[in-house]
């Protein structure tokens, strides 16, 4: 990409350009497209930092405090204990839990503020709420009083909010939701998690390898259950339970009380739970509100996020005004959301280069086992009628995974049948989320089983369980095409 150093100065008519409302993933890289191309750009961040909750209280956070919790567990050290006399020993205080959690989000606030500061990009920054006002307005609420600016368009970039019910008592030392639960003051000994999606899973991974006694509370008969393939949805359903969490499934919360030093969580089935603290992690919701879209004609759904948004653009029923990364809802992934906020602005200043989201989207989920995904599952090719065929290769069949201690993790691959087609690439184990890429650039390009019988992947790697995976499903697929079944 050439260069661009000229910056406009605005339409005549307007102040900016564009103004964003929101300073994390999709709001940075938004705001960062449209002023490389130099077109005049204003971001507006209620925070006093950027990142929103990818940096601040989410994404970030959650992953550097699972690598905080793998170490000053000893987890990994654990894992080598094969063959190997090792004593770990660990002050796990929420002083050295946190610190590193803290040093990582300083960094990437810093990275945020110069990203926006840098010469192609000169973007102004304001520490405000904002109110939309109009198509092309947006009301400037700062400490020193009141102002209105004005721009060709608005990006709405808000994020959102854990939800909170209100017979559930929150507060600052038992009683916690995905944000607040950065700021507890001591270590619990033991934690009732509400919510066995991705952020209730995380957490109730890294405090059961702290040594914190986990329950993990799920109305579904299994912890996210809709987001993986039910193979790999198994596997980690038993390595939660090896570690110890006691998982109340197809159960939800009934009551929750604070009794002295003790939180008592009633569930729906009669049973009841009693625990150091609570973590409430069932849902989030648009942040949406005072923003006046309502005022505007954009609808706003059931939880607060903006609906009628185009797919592909990312506008509104209010040309002027887009809406790009968690605001809109599912699949709220902080990669995906800086992709939206891009193709967004690409839409709106007419930026040739970028058209259309990737139709092959990757998922992450830290927990441990780290688990990754792309494509599609088993249960999908059964509910669309695909003839398919899976190879699975164990991290333990490989040196390196023995060299690693992770012997249990695997690469699960899935090939239309008869043709060899890739459609769907899943792992769970070690680095998961990086080796589910090199399936994901097959998938990309449509390619088929023999890339992978035909590599030659470095020795000894994890990366060499793609071959046997394919080779597993080779078989399989060779049956039925001398077959015809």
């Amino acid at each position: 990409m050439a260069d661009v150093t000229t910056q406009n100065s605005g339409s005549a008519d307007h102040d900016y350009e564009l103004i964003v409302i929101g300073g994390g993933p999709a709001g940075e890289k938004g705001a960062a497209q449209a002023a490389y191309f130099g077109h005049k750009t204003v971001l507006i961040e209620k925070y006093h930092e950027l990142g929103g909750a990818c940096i601040n209280w989410g994404t970030l956070a959650s992953k550097t405090l699972r690598e905080s919790a793998l170490f000053l567990s000893g987890f990994r050290t654990r894992q080598l204990g094969e063959g190997m006399q090792v004593e770990f020993r660990a002050d796990v205080s929420l002083v050295n839990f946190m610190a590193r959690t803290r040093l990582v989000q300083r960094r990437e606030q810093e990275r945020a503020a110069k990203n926006l500061a840098r010469p192609s990009h000169n973007i102004q920054r304001i520490t405000a709420h904002a109110r939309i006002t109009g198509p092309h307005s947006v009301l400037v609420c700062e400490a020193s009083g009141e102002r209105t600016i004005t721009a060709r368009f608005i990006l709405i970039a808000t994020g959102s909010v854990p939800a909170r019910p209100k017979d559930v008592p929150f507060n600052d030392t038992h009683v916690f939701d995905s944000t607040s639960i950065l700021e507890m003051n001591r270590l619990p000994k033991s934690m009732v998690v509400v919510g066995g999606g991705v952020i209730g899973s995380e957490y109730a991974c890294l405090f059961q390898a702290l040594g914190v006694k986990v329950s993990l509370v799920h109305p579904k008969p299994r912890a996210l259950d809709s987001l993986l393939d039910a193979e790999v949805g198994e596997e980690f359903m038993q390595r939660m339970q090896r570690s110890g969490i006691d998982l109340q499934m197809n159960d939800n919360l009934q009551s929750a009380s604070i009794q002295g030093d003790q939180v008592h969580t009633g569930l729906k089935s009669g049973k009841m739970l009693q625990s150091d603290s609570l973590l409430y992690a069932l849902g989030r919701s648009g942040n949406t509100e005072g923003l006046g879209l309502e005022a505007l004609g954009i609808p706003l759904g059931k939880y607060k996020h903006v609906e009628s948004v185009n797919p592909i653009t990312y506008q509104t029923t209010v040309p002027s005004i887009y809406a790009a990364g968690d605001v809109l809802g599912p699949p709220a992934l902080a990669s995906t959301s800086m992709e939206q906020g891009r193709l967004a602005m690409c839409h709106a200043f007419d930026l040739k280069y970028k058209t259309k989201l990737a139709p092959i989207l990757p998922a992450g989920i830290f927990t441990i086992p780290e688990i990754s995904q792309v494509g599609r599952t088993e249960q999908d090719c059964e509910r669309d009628g695909i003839a398919y065929v899976c190879g699975v290769s164990r991290y333990g069949q490989h040196a390196r995974g023995q060299i690693i201690g992770d012997t249990e993790g695997f690469i699960k691959l899935i090939f239309e049948a008869p043709t060899g087609k890739l459609l769907g690439v899943h792992v769970i184990g070690e680095i998961a989320s990086e080796l589910v890429h090199v399936g994901m650039a097959c998938l990309q390009f449509e390619g088929d089983i023999d890339f992978f019988i035909h590599a030659v992947f470095n020795y000894p790697t994890l990366s060499d369980a793609y071959k046997y995976a394919a080779y597993d499903a080779l078989g399989k697929l060779n049956k039925i095409r001398s077959t015809g079944l």
